[in-house]
């Protein structure tokens, strides 16, 4: 308050009053204390919170509306590490990810006096949006290219894809498509870039990029597309559903897997196991991404108030596995 006051050339007590909305300030005054407020990122709730001598437990996450397993899994690993560390959470959920709708998320948060903040930004516009972050927040990001600013945490996509994409090439396939998600997703590019970088190690070229939009509707449609072709004898689609539609599209056209085509999917959805036949998947640990998410935004909320203990940095990069089931097979003789 002092600060602002100075800035504006008036007292802290009339700062106090334009904040509290009292009739008794000049409409000038009112505007060059505003001014300052602005300029310095005041928040006054902030301030009552250090008055009182206590900081707040609760953790603010920026998400969006969606019904992706991946997000959605993302925010529920989250949560869970939150609660397990004595925090509640106050969620603000994007009905559309740009810079405008992150912004305004942000500023609500720190109006609530999170103690920090997750940030769930896997795609373009989300992240060019955390370059803005409130002066003061502890923030985290998760799946999304921070350029270091703030601490970020995702799942290695682009080992993700190099398990995949090995795991075909080992079984004997010599040609792997692949069925990208969108391309302003960042994920996307980390799991292009896997699939590309290992096939140009094995000395092949790369078959044309499909993309998709992560629904099994666009799977289906690359399905089909590919059921008319005669040299496919293997796919890493970018998740499960996309996966799964290209599964029915291939029993429409009489085409078998992994009898003559082999499929790995993304994500390891929980039915992923149950599809007919199981799908051979890459598995991503969202309880992990959770919990370090967690213990990093800590870290710097500890640092910041100089209190607990010196926790360790975790490492930002959560490894992915590969979950081997029925929908890969070595290339029928004669087809690799």
């Amino acid at each position: 308050m002092n600060d602002v006051a100075r800035l504006a050339g008036v007292s802290h007590q009339t700062v106090s009053r334009v904040l509290n909305n009292h009739p008794s300030v000049s409409p000038a005054t009112r505007a060059r204390v505003l001014e300052a407020v602005r300029q310095l990122n005041y928040r006054p709730n902030a301030m009552a919170r250090g008055l009182a001598g206590r900081r707040s437990r609760v953790v603010g996450v920026v998400s969006f509306d969606t019904i992706l397993y991946g997000p959605a899994s993302t925010l529920l690993g989250i949560e869970r590490a939150a609660r397990a560390a004595g925090y509640g959470v106050s969620i603000v959920t994007l009905e559309q990810v740009d810079h405008a709708g992150m912004v305004s998320a942000l500023s609500a948060l720190a109006d609530q006096s999170v103690a920090g903040v997750v940030v769930i930004a896997p795609q373009t516009a989300a992240a060019a949006a955390l370059h803005n972050m409130p002066m003061g927040m502890a923030a985290v990001a998760v799946e999304s290219d921070t350029g270091g600013e703030i601490p970020a945490i995702s799942v290695d996509q682009v080992t993700g894809a190099r398990l995949a994409v090995r795991h075909l090439l080992e079984l004997g396939h010599r040609k792997v498509w692949h069925l990208s998600g969108p391309r302003d997703w960042l994920e996307t590019h980390g799991r292009i870039e896997g699939w590309r970088t290992t096939l140009e190690e094995a000395g092949l070229a790369a078959p044309k990029l499909m993309t998709g939009d992560w629904s099994a509707r666009s799977g289906y449609a690359a399905g089909l597309e590919l059921a008319g072709r005669d040299d496919v004898t293997a796919v890493f689609a970018g998740n499960d559903q996309m996966a799964l539609g290209m599964m029915r599209a291939f029993h429409e056209h009489g085409i078998r897997v992994p009898d003559d085509v082999s499929i790995v999917g993304f994500d390891d959805i929980p039915e992923a196991e149950f599809l007919s036949p199981p799908l051979t998947t890459i598995r991503q640990d969202f309880d992990e991404v959770g919990r370090r998410c967690i213990a990093a935004l800590l870290r710097v909320v500890e640092a910041d108030l100089r209190e607990g203990p010196d926790r360790p940095e975790p490492d930002p990069r959560v490894a992915p596995t590969l979950v081997h089931r029925r929908s890969t097979a070595p290339p029928r003789p004669g087809a690799a």
